[in-house]
């Protein structure tokens, strides 16, 4: 069996890495200001946040099943089996979509959709655990099962720059917003089983930034007993400021191999510029 591997770009992964990896990255859409865009294909990173950063009305969107299955049937022209990795079913329904379409006739056996309940830099490793399988033989079946077995073995944490747009997105009340900007307060939020919780709320981006680092530290002594781990940073917008956290976070992770990501625009959407995970 010939299988690959397909995803979408909440995962991170832009088209060029794609080409290079030999898997399949599916673009998500947005609306900006009325336009249809999607990601990585006629917008790019930087011309996303000159239009967030300007007070343009950005809207998050899932793929039409038309356009999945498209996509589906352009990689059976070459492939015997695939498999899907979208982002986590607790953060958009384009999951539960992917997984309904593949159990159509012309794809069942052929389609394995994982709900893997992670995104960004976590999906990406699932993206390329799940190459690595294929390259070792493992059918598309064998692939959905280990990485489902797996997908409660990540965290993310984030903490955000502003409260503007969680409070936009409904995540935190008006009072909320706020009484946290006037507190210089930064809320710390977790990504662990699929959905976006609040984690801690400290005072300001050193506190913050700490919390987050012991939380890692927490995770990989008591919920992974100290095996080897992959700790990775990310980030919105700033690249300067990027490079500062990672700088941190090798100084408390020194023997460990940190890269820098930039986190995906459906992520950015609902956190805003200037975040760090």
């Amino acid at each position: 069996m010939k299988v690959a591997i397909m995803t979408d770009s909440n995962s991170g992964i832009t088209q060029k890495e794609a080409n290079e990896l030999g898997i399949f990255v599916l673009p998500m859409p947005f609306t900006i200001n009325g336009q249809e865009f999607e990601e990585d294909i006629n917008l790019t990173q930087d011309e996303f946040y000159d239009k967030l950063m300007t007070g343009a009305e950005v809207f998050t969107s899932q793929p039409a099943a038309g356009e999945v299955t498209k996509f589906f049937d352009n990689i059976l022209k070459e492939y015997d089996q695939i498999v899907h990795i979208p982002m986590s079913s607790g953060l958009s329904g384009s999951c539960q979509t992917a997984l309904m379409l593949a159990q159509e006739d012309e794809y069942k056996e052929k389609v394995y959709v994982v709900d893997s309940q992670r995104i960004s830099v976590t999906q990406k490793w699932d993206v390329l655990d799940a190459l690595e399988l294929s390259k070792a033989g493992k059918s598309a079946k064998e692939i959905k099962e280990i990485l489902e077995t797996e997908k409660k073995e990540s965290s993310i944490y984030i903490t955000v720059d502003t409260l503007k747009y969680l409070k936009k997105g409904g995540r935190i009340t008006s009072a909320a917003a706020a009484i946290g900007t006037v507190l210089n307060l930064k809320p710390v939020l977790q990504i662990q089983g699929g959905k976006l919780d609040a984690f801690a709320k400290v005072r300001g981006w050193k506190q913050a930034k700490k919390t987050m680092l012991e939380a890692v530290e927490k995770d990989w002594q008591e919920r992974f007993n100290g095996e080897e781990v992959y700790i990775q940073g990310a980030y919105t917008s700033s690249k300067e400021e990027a490079e500062q956290w990672k700088e941190e976070i090798e100084n408390r992770f020194p023997n460990v191999t940190i890269e820098m990501r930039p986190l995906s625009l459906s992520v950015a959407c609902h956190i805003g510029p200037g975040a760090l995970a």
